[in-house]
């Protein structure tokens, strides 16, 4: 065999060079493709409008007893009323009727003459009615979605219609006696 034909052997230079070789490879394609990745995960952070929305906070002092008002947050409607006491009594005396989801009017407020829950009717996602003096409260003195007939109680929860869950109580905390932060 002549020498072109041959294979020459390799030396320790080579096997370092070869290594080096691969290395560089491999960290200069991580790299790239780290730098290709990134802008795709950091574009499903939430943007700075929906941060902005995350925690409302709302003064309670002007809201009379008996009055709701709705508030915006995370672009839903958040329904909180300030409960009389004919409306808690009603809302515990019916913790034990047949509830299609159980859940007792303490579990849903933290203090029990402030009620507050997201205002989305749980079939199919409409506004119920009933936070306005002049609107229909439905059978149970609470809320009423005429859109498909759906009652809900004192505390939000579904009594009558096809709604298959309570409304929502978001997470909210009490500054004081006067002030909540919603989320």
């Amino acid at each position: 065999m002549s020498e072109a034909t041959q294979s020459p052997e390799s030396t320790e230079d080579d096997v370092g060079r070869r290594d080096f070789l691969v290395l560089a490879t491999a960290a200069v394609g991580a790299v790239g493709a780290a730098s290709f990745v990134w802008p795709l995960v950091d574009s499903m952070n939430p943007s700075a409008e929906v941060l902005a929305l995350s925690k409302i906070e709302v003064d309670l002092g002007p809201i009379e007893e008996g009055q709701s008002i709705t508030v915006v947050w995370q672009g839903k409607p958040v329904f909180i009323r300030r409960r009389t006491k004919v409306e808690i009594s009603a809302a515990v005396k019916d913790d034990g009727a047949d509830l299609r989801q159980k859940e007792k009017d303490a579990d849903r407020t933290q203090k029990p003459e402030w009620l507050v829950m997201i205002g989305i009717c749980t079939h199919l996602g409409c506004i119920p009615l009933g936070q306005k003096a002049v609107e229909t409260k439905g059978e149970y003195g609470g809320w009423f979605c005429p859109c498909h007939g759906s009652h809900y109680d004192t505390s939000g929860r579904i009594r009558k219609g096809p709604a298959p869950l309570n409304l929502e109580v978001p997470k909210y905390k009490f500054l004081d006696d006067k002030s909540i932060r919603i989320g």
